[in-house]
């Protein structure tokens, strides 16, 4: 995890998709080949799990950091967590977008949309909902709709999208994802001083729609998410949400 990051979130991760249109193939000798590829790339990688609708190559999760690599019907998914920065993290993405093509039989018309996610958890007690209304829409004339004498928030998880070219292509999105514990459903945002703490998440998706030319044209695709990725990171979702929610959390009232 970077400095930076690791002063604002209790845990960083940076997750890829790239979804398909069609079945990938399901044969043991070619899911086993591109896993022992992958191994051999990353000897920590060696646990492998099979589940009612996944497939799925796993590094320790006690390992710093933790990577992993599913396959679902349409979708090739991967992730790393708790890398030293995001570029840390890049490489392990980069090579599952060079090699799965070649090892799964993808055609360029079957690409669907290349996705990078990059996720945010601060840990939190009491009521997530009432943490994040104070810090994104007190004040607000959204958060005065909410603004009602005697009550509580009981769902406030914000989602915003945008477009970031003409062609719509090329897609931000924007999350806020609350865990309240039941038992604090409808309260005020203290709780029991014993309660564990769950994470609020913080979501960033970069998500590219649309066929390619060419299958390498991929790894230039993902280099546009990471670049434009970083950039909104720095200028929008460090400043306007994960700083409020944080300060939120540490002000004592959570």
């Amino acid at each position: 995890m970077s400095e930076n990051y690791g002063a604002i979130c209790s845990d960083f991760y940076v997750n890829q998709r790239l979804n398909l249109k069609m079945d990938l193939p399901n044969n043991r000798e070619t899911i086993l080949a591109m896993f022992d590829r992958v191994r051999r790339e990353f000897p920590n990688m060696d646990r492998f799990r099979r589940m009612e609708h996944e497939l799925a190559l796993e590094s320790d999760p006690a390992a710093d950091p933790q990577q992993w690599l599913a396959m679902r019907r349409t979708s090739v998914r991967t992730g790393v967590v708790s890398p030293v920065d995001p570029s840390a993290a890049y490489g392990f993405h980069k090579l599952i977008l060079e090699i799965a093509p070649y090892f799964l039989s993808v055609s360029p018309l079957d690409i669907d949309y290349l996705e990078l996610l990059y996720g945010f958890d601060l840990l939190a007690v009491g009521n997530h909902d009432a943490i994040v209304y104070d810090a994104l829409l007190s004040g607000s004339p959204l958060g005065r709709m909410l603004d009602v004498p005697g009550a509580a928030p009981v769902d406030c998880q914000p989602v915003f999208g945008v477009a970031l070219n003409d062609s719509s292509e090329l897609q931000a999105h924007f999350e806020v994802k609350t865990r309240t514990p039941p038992a604090f459903s409808g309260s005020t945002r203290e709780g029991p001083p014993d309660a564990p703490p769950e994470p609020i998440s913080v979501y960033l998706t970069m998500r590219r729609y649309g066929a390619v030319k060419d299958i390498s044209d991929l790894v230039t695709i993902f280099k546009q998410l990471t670049t434009r990725g970083e950039e909104l990171l720095q200028t929008r979702v460090v400043p306007n949400l994960l700083v409020p929610i944080r300060d939120a959390i540490s002000s004592g009232n959570a």
